[in-house]
């Protein structure tokens, strides 16, 4: 054999270069190229009905990916589409659908006059990942799941959002397994001329660069990519470029690939690079500027520092002045309440990039890095958090669900020392899913078929007796079931043969799971707090319900573990050590490489959704969500959102063993609760069917679940709920501040603020009175409450006097308590002022009430915004 041939063969042989040929399209079919590009056809059936017609099986192969398909088509194909008439027709109808769906009025455009003024005019949604099709890989899970969601649902509602992220060359890794189960990543590079991306340029049609100054003199440089959601533009940024240095082209290569200075970088480029994207954007799209700036967890917390910058260098505003400006117009979600899932950086590090020859005049080293510090109890000086500098920089912040919220409040209240943590500013709403992304299109088909399109928008038509019968809905169920079934054979049959498999070797797949058997899915990252291998703490009893004569359970698992995680490989390994054994794996299987593709499959063949995380340590959950949507129940701990919306008929609550410290016994304890919901109430009632073979029960309960919980899981819900409570306030609060050429608003507030920190020492609670109550108090008794306040220097209208009042423990604490402003009521000498009121006593039992002064302005968003408060001495 020849050197040259011999070469070819061991793949010596590379490409110096690498570049995607595009498909030149016959003018008859130019508009398929415009239908490929924007990315409403991964939600919009008809779009993808309309690529699948050009060639069913190719469509298949190439991943439902329209680029692919067009670029993977032969000339003659081609040509014969061109001269199809009716085929053009159709090109043409659907592309003026798209156009329709694209500038016709929505939602959003539909509220009345009054509120539209109120309406900001662009939204800055910043996110480290995007979840919105598997084509476009540039998620890990359930946080770029919930951004995808986010757009599309912003694009549904006709919310003014622009996305802004990374393009990681690699994306997040593809996931298989060794031959003893051990999880193996690989890096697929991506092209993205070969993905629904067009490349941002300028007027003479260059790519459009935006930098980034890096410590040493050297610069981060970074293409645009635009991704079109449907109405959302989402910019992306890609440092793979040839003006970079090798490290530089680097930071943009993985998704999560690394930590210390590697993930700094890319958390500068997603923040700084970001809003500098923005502008870019604006001024070669004639976009407006956003208003409103959220940050999709505290990842991208580096855009406030820029904000500060450009008004700091660009308006001439002092560092404190232009803080507020930013502030209040900033929206911060938190997505964790492990504080290991925060990303904390050396304090010595950030100062690189912000100090030295990076200082800039006016935003001082120091300055930065109070955004980031850990100076509450508890906290390491030497370290810079992210989640807190996004709470700094967040005049709104919220949570991912209500009992999220309260555990994000709980965490973080080292930051308003002196409050209560209900009144520490993080709010909540509530996570929700994008249904036309994840609900199975023969679900949409049957309820289209039999119910209203107000029917199927409420949930009432699936109460509704003569719509969709138990049979149709009994029958479509098995269809997902059987659907799910052939998917995970044909998955489970790749990954042996990854592992190393033969052929000859897998003939027991052909008969693994059923579509008449129960089916419960658990789909999760893998960190060890959301526990994927409790239900194997009693390996033998997990063994028996699966292989139960009368009443047999199959479980469908998936999952990721983080590449550098050997302690969530090792779960994974050990639970697919099971899925092994040769006596229950036509009943248990693990499927690899957990992604959109997957759970499209995975979500709507569950008959039941799992989901068994250390309580409270699930912000939300949203995978099911996405199984109520397709007629799945959940059984799930009471976290996240299911601690907020299980009702007992819509699935069941897995008992939790709360106050037992020892992890091994509360893991014991609460998997056994698990085996024995599953075994007699959960399987007994799958089971349990009537004289046509219906189970009744079963199948009301899913109607329940499809009518109650279908309107609340809706992401437009979700992002409806942002922009009444979030975005609105956050742009009259930009206004006020930003509203006029000098900021006067913003330079105002931040001498108040300072003149009230400066004075606050001297703020104290001197002496309160009460009276109005007899000897024994009533229920409608009105308690006079007069208090004698210290100011100094400050002014009675810089604060409010409040009584804070409800009722109290034997230990004298307020648990529930209501709050009423005190009047100004007289003043003495020496800064020292009276304040009066009334309070109503409304309810029997132990009353109690004290006295405090927090600072007072129309420009503050919550009573604890400056951080400051004077209690009254008890």
């Amino acid at each position: 054999m020849c050197r040259a041939c011999d070469l070819r063969t061991l793949g010596q042989v590379r490409a110096i270069r690498r570049f995607t040929v595009r498909t030149l399209l016959p003018v008859e079919l130019g508009d398929l190229d415009e239908l490929a590009h924007n990315l409403r056809w991964s939600w919009h059936a008809p779009t993808r009905d309309l690529f699948a017609e050009i060639d069913r099986d190719l469509f298949t192969q190439v991943g439902r990916d329209p680029v692919a398909l067009l670029g993977a088509l032969a000339p003659e194909r081609l040509a014969a589409l061109a001269g199809d008439e009716a085929f053009v027709q159709r090109v043409r109808e659907t592309v003026e659908d798209l156009h329709h769906y694209l500038s016709a009025p929505r939602w959003y455009q539909q509220q009345s006059d009054d509120a539209r003024g109120s309406l900001p005019t662009s939204i800055a949604y910043f996110s480290p990942e995007f979840g919105i099709t598997s084509v476009l890989p540039q998620y890990s899970g359930g946080l770029g799941i919930l951004a995808g969601d986010h757009l599309k649902s912003a694009s549904d509602l006709g919310v003014p959002i622009v996305g802004v992220g990374l393009l990681y060359g690699a994306g997040y890794f593809k996931q298989s397994l060794t031959r003893d189960g051990w999880q193996v990543e690989t890096y697929p590079v991506l092209d993205p001329d070969g993905l629904p991306l067009t490349l941002v340029r300028e007027e003479d049609g260059t790519p459009a660069v935006v930098t980034v100054d890096l410590p040493g003199g050297r610069v981060l440089h970074a293409h645009v990519w635009s991704a079109a959601v449907g109405r959302v533009p989402l910019l992306m940024l890609d440092s793979n470029v040839p003006e970079n240095d090798d490290a530089a082209r680097r930071v943009t290569d993985r998704l999560y690939g690394g930590g210390g200075e590697y993930r700094l970088q890319q958390e500068l480029l997603l923040g700084v690079g970001g809003v500098r994207a923005l502008r870019l954007w604006s001024r070669l799209t004639g976009a407006p500027e956003p208003e409103v700036f959220h940050m999709n967890e505290g990842h991208a917390g580096f855009l406030g520092v820029e904000r500060i910058r450009e008004l700091v260098t660009e308006k001439g505003l002092g560092f404190d002045e232009a803080l507020e400006a930013v502030r209040a117009a900033t929206v911060f979600t938190t997505h964790t309440p492990v504080p290991a899932g925060i990303d904390r950086f050396e304090a010595k590090l950030v100062a690189q990039y912000f100090g030295g020859d990076r200082a800039v005049e006016g935003l001082p080293v120091e300055r930065v890095l109070a955004l980031g510090a850990e100076d509450h109890e508890g906290g390491d000086p030497l370290l810079f958090n992210m989640a807190l500098m996004g709470l700094r920089l967040g005049g709104r912040a919220n949570g991912v669900s209500l009992l999220h919220g309260a555990v994000s409040r709980g965490m973080f209240s080292g930051l308003w020392p002196g409050f209560d943590d209900a009144e520490v500013p993080i709010s909540s709403i509530t996570n929700g899913v994008h249904a036309p992304t994840w609900v199975d299109r023969r679900l949409v088909d049957v309820a289209a078929r039999a119910l209203s399109a107000d029917e199927i928008a409420t949930g009432n038509g699936w109460l509704r007796e003569d719509g969709v019968s138990d049979r149709d809905l009994w029958e479509l169920r098995r269809t997902l079931r059987a659907q799910l079934v052939e998917d995970a054979r044909s998955r489970l049959r790749a990954s042996w043969k990854q592992r190393g498999a033969s052929p000859a070797e897998l003939g027991w797949v052909d008969d693994v799971l059923s579509p008449d058997v129960l089916t419960i899915g658990f789909a999760r990252r893998v960190p060890t707090y959301k526990r994927l291998t409790l239900m194997l703490r009693d390996p033998e009893r997990l063994r028996s319900l699966l292989l139960d004569p009368d009443k047999p359970v199959q479980l469908v698992i998936a999952g990721k573990s983080h590449p550098a995680d050997d302690q969530g490989k090792r779960l994974i390994q050990q639970l697919v050590r099971f899925t092994d054994e040769a006596d229950v794996r036509h009943r248990i299987v693990f499927l690899p490489n957990y992604d959109i593709a997957m759970a499209k499959t995975l979500y709507p063949g569950c008959d039941v959704w799992l989901n068994n995380p250390l309580r409270p340590l699930e912000a939300c959950g949203t995978s099911g969500m996405k199984a109520a949507l397709n007629g799945g129940l959940n059984l799930s701990i009471l976290d996240g959102w299911w601690d907020e919306w299980f009702d007992g008929e819509n699935g069941w609550a897995i008992p939790t063993a709360d106050g037992v410290e020892d992890p091994d016994r509360r893991d014991d304890l609460e998997a056994s609760a698990l085996y024995d919901l599953i075994e007699n109430q959960v399987a007994a009632r799958f089971y349990d069917r009537d004289d046509s073979g219906l189970p009744v029960h079963w199948l009301s309960m899913v109607r329940h679940t499809l009518a109650t919980l279908g309107p609340k899981v809706q992401a437009t819900r979700m992002v409806a709920d942002y922009v009444q409570h979030l975005y609105v306030p956050a742009a009259a609060g930009g206004r006020s501040l930003n509203g006029s050429a000098d900021f006067d608003g913003a330079r105002e507030l931040a001498a108040w603020k300072s003149k009230v920190r400066t004075g606050w020492a001297q703020v104290r609670v001197d002496h309160v009175e009460s009276g109005g109550v007899g000897e024994v108090a009533k229920v409608g008794d009105t308690l006079h409450v007069k208090a004698y306040i210290s100011l100094g220097e400050l002014s009675p209208q810089d604060v409010e006097v409040q009584v804070v009042h409800g009722k109290v423990s034997e230990a004298d604490e307020l648990g529930s308590f209501t709050v009423a402003a005190l009047e100004p009521s007289e003043t003495f000498e020496a800064g020292r002022h009276a304040f009066s009121g009334d309070v109503r006593l409304d309810a029997s039992g132990p009353f109690g009430y004290t006295v405090r002064v927090v600072p007072k302005h129309k420009g503050l968003s919550s009573i604890a915004d400056v951080g400051l408060v004077a209690n009254a001495a008890s």
